[in-house]
């Protein structure tokens, strides 16, 4: 197992870690998160624990697809590893964070819907022996997608001291870019899926 795939298990462990965190019930063991006030906002630390933890998990997303093409590691089993861990430390986070009331929860049901449907279309390509290339709109998803979260894992600081709610606003934007990209990947690769070959 080479350095970037290590890192890409590394991301696994870090998203159990969080979800772990997010879900398990510290009060009936008697342990209290503690709470900070920020101006008027009040902050769970937990949620700055998490939200920490989900930083480095995605820094570890850019590190490992970095290192396996700039020293020529890539794999069947990073390749695979990679985009199991992208799908579960972003779609969990996004599912917890949204039964949790802190982002809307139509960003998570859009973003599983659409997932599901490119991983089937890429699926579907590979089963005839073709790559379905990452498009710019995907690539703006994620990258708002990613800082939307983080920030909502921070309550939305320091822009909730304004208050204007960056977190939701770019969430939203991933939201549509997700649909914008879905319906992209299905025009691009329609006329490969319905093919006979």
């Amino acid at each position: 197992m080479n350095l970037p795939t290590k890192l890409t298990v590394s991301r696994i462990i870090l998203t159990f870690i969080i979800i772990f965190i997010l879900l398990f019930p510290f009060y009936m063991i008697g342990i209290q998160w503690p709470i900070l006030k920020v101006d008027s906002v009040l902050i769970d630390v937990k949620y700055i624990v998490t939200g920490i933890l989900f930083i480095v998990a995605s820094i570890t997303d850019f590190v490992d697809g970095y290192l396996a093409r700039k020293n020529n590691q890539v794999t069947d089993l990073g390749k695979m590893l990679d985009a199991i861990a992208d799908k579960i430390l972003v779609n969990t986070v996004l599912v917890i964070l949204a039964f949790k009331g802190m982002i809307p929860i139509i960003v998570p049901v859009i973003t599983v819907l659409r997932d599901t449907i490119v991983d089937a279309i890429k699926m579907q390509a590979a089963s005839k022996g073709k790559v379905v290339a990452a498009i710019k709109s995907g690539k703006l998803k994620t990258a708002t997608l990613m800082i939307g979260t983080t920030l909502a894992f921070f309550y939305n600081l320091p822009f909730e001291l304004i208050p204007i709610n960056v977190s939701d606003a770019l969430l939203i934007i991933a939201t549509i870019f997700s649909v914008i990209s879905g319906i992209q990947y299905y025009l691009l690769n329609k006329e490969l899926l319905f093919s006979k070959e």
